[in-house]
């Protein structure tokens, strides 16, 4: 019988549906938490808007830091959930947590040393550094909660519980815009704090999403049991056999410690050397001028809003893909993959209309003075462009491609077309050619069009179909 193009199971397209769509929504409410901090601060004063922007380029690093760990992670959870094997995943997600928690305190300890110097990198605006460095003095305790708390809601997405992520994000940013509203502006008696109270409100949020999540695994989850004991009727019979509560947090099993490195080193490789990229390409903007700074914020901040549902989509692919593989259907893993693909391009013309349709409505919120809000609305039009690219490339090479057990691709893909093309003709556009924002912002965001070719290319090869797991 000759192979479907698109994939004509209607429960892979309920599945897909409903995990993008609580996967998004998630993600929508946990940026909102960094959109309540931008907004309230840029009513507040622009100084203390472009300090919080400045530092939150370093939280957008340990962001990435998070995905990474969750990545890798869901790429190895997902298709042994595929093989109905439990155990493995309880020792993986306990092998990522300790990775995370040792990187995170690393991370701590640099911003606690450094915290001026830090912010410089991005500005010489002594307005600026001074309001950052309040902010990351405050803001880096969460590094810690934020990463514990992703990798827990990764291993949950890879046996598809997605829900609770959701509500998480609810509850956090309702905590985080009463906070804030009370502490930046001094509310109900309280003192104004400026963007120390941001940073305090966020802090508080962090934890309470930590707290929720355990909370979930020990009284609610009924397929990790990472906190409950084992059932002695796990359809799982390597699960049940000898796994008390919090034994997979003390196993170090070398064959999965081995795994896990040799699946992350490529992840991190893509992820987090690419995102240390976008900082230092805010740096470049910062550097050209405080106008430049503000209205880079303000449309990145709409442009990263809608960027999350196409984060959703490589998280969903990923799942959904490394599921299929565990299950050995490789006929099926093309269709589904190229179902998705088409999916993503669809996803991202809508995105960068809806961005053009928002612009002007987006910049009422703001109160900057007039060149930075035209420099503002310029850069969200270029985004609506670079959003159709990228709504293509990120779920194809992070979701399915990677997903799909083949990170060596995306992190050498990362590695060439961000360190060897966009950041060397970024600076020379910048500081040599002084080219004006408008044409450094193309510049800087260059690599999510162009990308769409190799990626393109290698989907079609499918030569990323990977088993991963190992036999029981």
């Amino acid at each position: 019988m000759k192979e479907s193009f698109f994939t004509k199971d209607k429960f892979f397209y309920k599945s897909m549906f409903s995990m993008l769509a609580f996967v998004a929504l998630q993600n929508i409410v946990a940026y909102s938490v960094n959109m309540a901090d931008n907004i309230m601060l840029g009513t507040y004063s622009q100084a203390a808007l472009s300090g919080a922007a400045t530092v939150n380029q370093v939280f957008f690093i340990i962001q990435q830091f998070a995905i990474s760990f969750g990545n890798a992670l869901v790429a190895l959870a997902a298709q042994y959930w595929g093989q109905n094997r439990v155990r493995p995943i309880r020792i993986l997600t306990g092998i990522t947590l300790k990775v995370g928690a040792a990187i995170s305190i690393l991370l701590i300890l640099v911003c606690a040393l450094i915290p001026s110097g830090i912010v410089r990198i991005f500005t010489n605006d002594a307005a600026i550094i001074s309001e950052g460095t309040k902010y990351l003095l405050l803001i880096m305790w969460t590094f810690l909660l934020y990463i514990i708390t992703n990798i827990l809601m990764a291993a949950l997405r890879a046996v598809g519980t997605v829900n609770i992520s959701f509500y998480i994000s609810i509850v956090s940013l309702v905590v985080n815009v009463g906070i804030n509203y009370v502490l930046i502006f001094g509310k109900f008696g309280f003192p104004e704090m400026g963007i120390r109270g941001a940073a305090i409100g966020t802090l508080i949020a962090r934890i309470l999403e930590l707290l929720i999540v355990l909370v979930f695994l020990a009284k609610f989850d009924k397929k990790l049991h990472l906190f409950r004991k084992v059932p002695k009727d796990s359809v799982d019979m390597e699960f049940s056999a000898g796994n008390s509560a919090l034994s997979w947090l003390t196993n170090n099993n070398k064959n999965l410690w081995s795994d896990f490195l040799k699946v992350y080193f490529p992840i991190f490789c893509a992820t987090v050397l690419w995102g240390i990229s976008v900082p230092m390409q805010t740096a470049i903007l910062g550097h050209m001028s405080a106008d430049a700074i503000a209205a880079n914020s303000v449309a990145t901040t709409f442009y990263q809003y809608l960027k999350v549902i196409v984060v959703a989509m490589s998280s969903t692919s990923a799942v959904m893909i490394g599921q299929s593989i565990g299950r050995g259907d490789m006929k099926r893993i093309k269709s589904d993959g190229r179902t998705l693909s088409v999916i993503d391009v669809v996803i991202g013309l809508i995105l960068g209309i809806l961005l053009v349709v928002l612009k002007n409505p987006l910049l009422s919120l703001y109160d900057l003075n007039p060149n930075a809000m035209r420099l503002a609305g310029n850069l969200i039009l270029i985004m609506a462009v670079i959003m159709v690219g990228m709504s293509y490339q990120m779920p194809v090479s992070f979701g399915i491609i990677q997903g799909g057990g083949d990170a060596k691709f995306t992190m050498a893909m990362n590695l060439i077309s961000t360190w060897c093309i966009v950041m060397p003709l970024s600076f020379m556009a910048a500081f040599w050619w002084k080219w004006p924002v408008e044409w450094v912002v193309v510049v800087v965001q260059s690599d999510q069009i162009f990308k769409c070719l190799p990626t393109w290319l290698h989907f079609r090869k499918y030569k990323w179909m990977k088993k991963l797991t190992r036999e029981g």
